[in-house]
């Protein structure tokens, strides 16, 4: 992972004559309670939820220093809010928060912004990738319309519009902010 990381931003870097954004938004979902399997899914959730953020941060930053260049890491509301069956999930996403914060405070200094969105259900097929069939993963779509007080799921365009604005010029006071985009379901309890 660590090669093709370095390799994939290289080629980035020649390609672009330099960094200024970084958005971090590989991420996995399965379910899993506590049980014999939990141990092995909370390390490859770490892998590929945390891990591999802290990684290309890592990477990054020399590149985003001449720039003062920006992160934007893409968490989930299940980085404020805890929800039953997808506990390695829910801890990487905390951790993800808790990292951003963390580097804000760390890579201001050189003038690097760091934040993160915090999306609820968005219509991407990411759920459906941890293993959902069409017809559960259409059923789970329509139960969300019920948990995200605006009564619907979220678009992509609407994430990534927030990404956009938050890696821009307009967001230059902006560092550390986890920032919510989720219809409001961060607000409501687990249901």
């Amino acid at each position: 992972m660590k090669r093709k990381a370095s390799a994939a931003l290289a080629e980035a870097i020649e390609m672009t004559r330099g960094l200024d954004v970084l958005v971090n938004a590989a991420g996995i979902l399965k379910p899993g309670r506590i049980g014999r399997h939990l141990a092995r899914a909370l390390g490859r959730d770490l892998n590929i939820n945390l891990r591999s953020v802290f990684h290309l941060m890592r990477l990054a930053v020399p590149h985003l220093e001449p720039s003062r260049g920006n992160i934007v890491n893409v968490s989930s509301v299940t980085g404020p809010r805890s929800f039953p069956g997808v506990l390695a999930y829910c801890v990487s996403k905390a951790a993800v928060d808790q990292l951003t914060r963390v580097r804000a405070l760390e890579l201001a200094a050189k003038g690097i912004r760091v934040n993160a969105v915090n999306p609820g259900v968005v219509v991407t097929g990411f759920i459906a990738a941890g293993g959902m069939n069409d017809e559960a993963y259409a059923a789970f779509l329509e139960h969300s319309k019920t948990t995200h007080p605006l009564g619907r799921v979220g678009e992509p365009e609407e994430i990534a519009d927030l990404i956009y604005f938050l890696a821009s010029d307009r967001a230059g006071w902006i560092t550390g902010a986890t920032v919510s985009i989720d219809g409001g379901r961060a607000l409501t309890c687990a249901r």
